[in-house]
């Protein structure tokens, strides 16, 4: 029989990243070039812990659809905190955050449907219906080159920050972390697309009889 305590592990993982995704914000926003490097430092930790919650949870054996839940919601706090707060400190426009806000919003929208009928985001019984959805949304492939584009766009912008705040002049970082956030947009919305796609077989049918 599982403990209770094997449940709260992975739910313990989740809660230290989102603590920590508001530290590190806190500290880039803090207006000094050392802050801002601890910062920065702290990110590709918090990052790392989203790969822990899950393979904890799956060797202790209490994966579950709650956790799946809470993971993905635990991601979207820490995306959009960081996002947020790079927009803040003027290092991305504005639109970037409300993209990837507003991404987040409709795409949970629909697998929120799909969960009411019993179909989650991963695993076995996934909401995907196409080769194409799996691959894009799913495949290992696809995950880490998110994940990869989001830590590559978060580290850069952080150390761009700190070399700002220490009279640094970095235009080779600045290049490559515009490219960066770029990449990692672009990939978002199209990891999103096939999920709303998808979504639509759990629409109701306005054709059928009530």
């Amino acid at each position: 029989m599982t403990s209770m305590g094997s449940y709260r592990l992975p739910n313990m993982i989740v809660a230290v990243r989102v603590i920590l995704a508001f530290v590190s914000a806190g500290l880039l926003a803090s207006g000094t070039a050392a802050t801002a490097v601890v910062g920065v430092g702290l990110v590709p930790f918090v990052l790392a812990l989203d790969a822990l919650d899950g393979a904890v949870a799956r060797r202790l054996g209490v994966a579950s659809r709650l956790g799946g839940v809470l993971d993905i919601t635990a991601d979207r706090i820490v995306e959009h905190v960081l996002w947020i707060t790079f927009a803040v400190v003027h290092l991305v426009g504005l639109w970037v955050p409300l993209v990837v806000a507003t991404r987040s919003l409709v795409v949970d929208a629909a697998r929120g449907l799909a969960l009411a009928h019993g179909r989650t985001a991963f695993g076995a019984e996934t909401m995907a219906r196409s080769r194409l959805t799996r691959f894009l949304t799913a495949s290992r492939l696809m995950r880490d080159a998110y994940g990869v584009a989001k830590l590559a766009a978060f580290v850069l912008l952080g150390v761009q920050l700190a070399a700002r705040r220490a009279g640094v002049d970095v235009v080779l970082v600045e290049s490559a972390a515009h490219v960066a956030v770029l990449l990692a947009v672009s990939l978002c919305l199209l990891r999103g697309l096939p999920v709303l796609l998808d979504a639509r077989a759990y629409l109701p049918d306005p054709a059928r009889p009530h």
